[in-house]
């Protein structure tokens, strides 16, 4: 791992890892992410703020892209801008059972170490912030990091699990360099919904410290499969905002957002001799965060 830039000003770095959504690319996520990179600058005096946008492997196709409608001809029509996920969806015919079907992640350990180079030459990072699929990709990439979460993956492959999905190659060394994330922060998350494959990343439920945003009138990803990946992650807290698809950039939103970041961090003694699991104890044990505006 190279080592990280040195803090200027005597400031603590605060390292964050930024997954964006399904056709969005890393330079598209940094543009959407302005007003929570701001806020995060202004509010934490004590840090120094790095985000790193890494792009996902995967390079749609116009096809691939939800709403997309071919152009008619005309020239003048501009092409639309580059589009990549950390994997693809598809449906494929169950293996046990003939009359179903299960969903699959093609290309998800591609997308898994295109992360895990992202960690190995710019981490160590402190947390991870996530929209849509790259939500769930921030779930599972704070559980591969969890201790035990390993040995999991190791158990189901010895007990003959051969649908289960195997422990990517990229995360067994960064085990060694990268600590278990101090949070996570979600955005219309979600989790892989076919626990027969997936299911080593959520059971155990996740320990690592979860915020979720949740849009009321969110089309695109339903409440109730936000809520799945919620009922997966231990002392996980809710924030519901009144919008769709969308990271919501006005400031009661972003101060929800800062102010878990803030909490983490302070929890977790900035990674010197911190515990969170002692000072989560401590609190009360609530699901959903009220947020004071």
């Amino acid at each position: 791992m190279s080592p990280p830039k040195a803090p200027s000003n005597n400031k603590t770095a605060l390292r964050i890892l930024m997954l964006h959504g399904y056709t969005q690319s890393g330079p598209l996520f940094r543009s959407k992410t302005r007003a929570l990179h701001k806020a995060l600058t202004k509010s934490l005096h004590s840090y120094e703020i790095h985000l790193s946008y890494p792009t996902g492997p995967v390079r749609l196709d116009p096809a691939d892209i939800p709403g997309y409608n071919a152009p008619s001809g005309n020239n003048d029509e501009e092409e639309p801008e580059p589009a990549f996920g950390w994997w693809r969806r598809k449906d494929l015919p169950h293996p046990m059972q003939q009359s179903q079907t299960e969903i699959i992640y093609t290309g998800l350990q591609d997308g898994l170490t295109r992360i895990g180079e992202t960690i190995k030459t710019e981490g160590p990072f402190d947390g991870v912030i996530g929209f849509s699929q790259g939500a769930c990709a921030a779930g599972m990439v704070a559980s591969l990091l969890e201790h035990g979460r390993r040995g999991v993956f190791v158990k189901a492959a010895c007990e003959g699990k051969a649908l289960m999905e195997k422990f990517p190659v990229a995360f067994h060394e960064l085990l060694a360099l990268q600590p278990p994330l101090k949070f996570a922060i979600i955005y219309s998350g979600f989790p892989a919904p076919n626990e027969l494959r997936y299911g080593n990343f959520y059971d155990p439920k996740l320990k690592t410290p979860t915020l979720h945003f949740l849009g009321s009138v969110d089309g695109v990803v339903e409440e109730g499969r936000s809520r799945a990946l919620i009922e997966r992650c231990e002392g996980a807290r809710v924030v519901v905002h009144p919008g769709g698809h969308f990271l919501p950039s006005q400031r009661p939103w972003l101060d929800a957002a800062v102010g878990y970041v803030r909490e983490c961090m302070e929890a977790a003694g900035d990674g010197v001799g911190g515990n969170w699991e002692r000072k989560r104890n401590e609190e009360e044990g609530v699901e959903d965060m009220d947020v004071p505006f």
